[in-house]
């Protein structure tokens, strides 16, 4: 919870999910649809580090929109996160192994559209006691990204997606599980993919596809065999280096409509062909001269009222020298928030080393996340110091 506050405070797309609540399984048969699980995940942002509390909390129907036409589905969503079931294994009154099943959500308002609009209004939820469980004796996080998590459209991949994210740092990022177990994490009901090459196919290729694409790491597998049944799955998690995560950043900008062919490489390019000019009539000739008083016109205004430098411009380039000097603070403090604590003078030259020229060229918001990507990244290639 102060992880999540911290985040919070920092007002970026970067949230924390308790570790409790990414690993707890779904009951048998019972499942998420993406919208419910996007909704969920912005119910934890929301709540930030208030989410263990046994208080309401509020967010507007617009930030759960995104997009839509209309809020008839929010009600829907609502309806599935209340009545779909979790569980957890736990011991009963006499001590003896137990399956607790409970949901997370125990009251939610939906305020009823008025004369402000659809998207003036909120909806208000209470965790249950569960839930509030959970998220409070949970010891470890996954931080997800806002823009990610809404941009998935495999509900399967949204859920490994945060899997990954609670053990990308960990010094070894591995899951391992059987078939029981992968199904019930990832909400896979038992009557269908059966055979497991369609499961393969329809479930686990799709969903590393979209985290390979979206996510700041990648996602691998390896299938245990016991004759020639799949008795047991890997699944290792992979940090991207710093090209990637600016690939990552970028293609969240982009709009999803050409998402998969840009993923599958089949995206057509475009060719200009220029076509000859026509030429101009006799009425619509430039007299001599005419071009050079106007460019002599506006180069004499532009010297009399020169344009001021952007504020921030140079202060959102790459240091050259040591992060601890004065006016390197936001990159000094991402350094030392993900940089596993190496010296940041080190990994930032690392990072240098590995950008070359194409440093030169980032700024801004994208600069920073780069920055933090690769400071992750080194830590999950290296490890933490001694």
């Amino acid at each position: 919870m102060k992880v999540a506050s911290a985040l919070s405070a920092r007002r970026t797309d970067e949230f924390a999910k308790p570790g409790n609540l990414v690993e707890v399984r779904f009951v048998k048969g019972q499942s998420l649809s993406l919208t419910a699980s996007r909704l969920l995940a912005l119910m934890i942002l929301s709540a930030g580090g208030e989410a263990w509390r046994d208080t309401a909390h509020r967010m507007r129907k617009a930030d759960i929109r995104r997009g839509h036409k209309g809020n008839e589905r929010i009600s829907d969503m609502l309806e599935e996160l209340h009545r779909t079931l979790f569980a957890e294994d736990d011991r009963s009154w006499r001590g003896k192994k137990a399956v607790r099943k409970f949901s997370l959500i125990q009251m939610s308002k939906e305020e009823a559209e008025d004369e402000d609009g659809v998207e003036a209004g909120w909806i208000e939820w209470q965790f249950t006691p569960d839930a509030r469980k959970l998220i409070q004796e949970s010891e470890t996080y996954a931080v997800l990204n806002r823009q990610a998590v809404l941009k998935f459209r495999s509900a399967y991949a949204l859920k490994l997606y945060e899997l990954g994210a609670l053990r990308i740092h960990r010094r070894q990022p591995v899951w391992r599980c059987d078939m029981p177990a992968l199904r019930a994490a990832l909400g896979i009901a038992p009557d269908i993919y059966k055979d497991f090459a369609q499961l393969r196919r329809k479930v686990l290729e799709t969903a590393k596809a979209e985290i390979d694409q979206l996510a700041h790491f990648r996602v691998e597998w390896q299938e245990l065999r016991q004759g020639r049944t799949i008795v047991e799955l890997v699944f290792r998690f992979v940090a991207k280096d710093a090209p990637a995560q600016i690939g990552t950043v970028d293609e969240l900008a982009r709009h999803s409509g050409g998402r998969r062919p840009r993923r599958e490489g089949s995206v057509e390019q475009l060719a200009i062909v220029e076509q000859p000019e026509a030429e101009p009539a006799d009425s619509q000739r430039v007299p001599p001269g005419a071009i050079d008083a106007v460019v002599a016109r506006v180069a004499g205004a532009m010297s009399a009222h020169p344009r001021k430098p952007h504020p921030s411009l140079h202060s959102s380039t790459f240091p050259t020298g040591s992060l601890r000097w004065s006016g390197c603070e936001e990159f000094l403090r991402i350094g030392r928030d993900h940089g596993g604590g190496w010296d940041v003078d080190l990994v930032a030259d690392a990072y240098r080393s590995i950008m070359g020229d194409r440093l030169a060229r980032l700024t801004g918001t994208k600069l920073l996340k780069s920055w933090q990507g690769f400071c992750e990244s080194y830590v999950a290639r290296v490890g933490r110091p001694a």
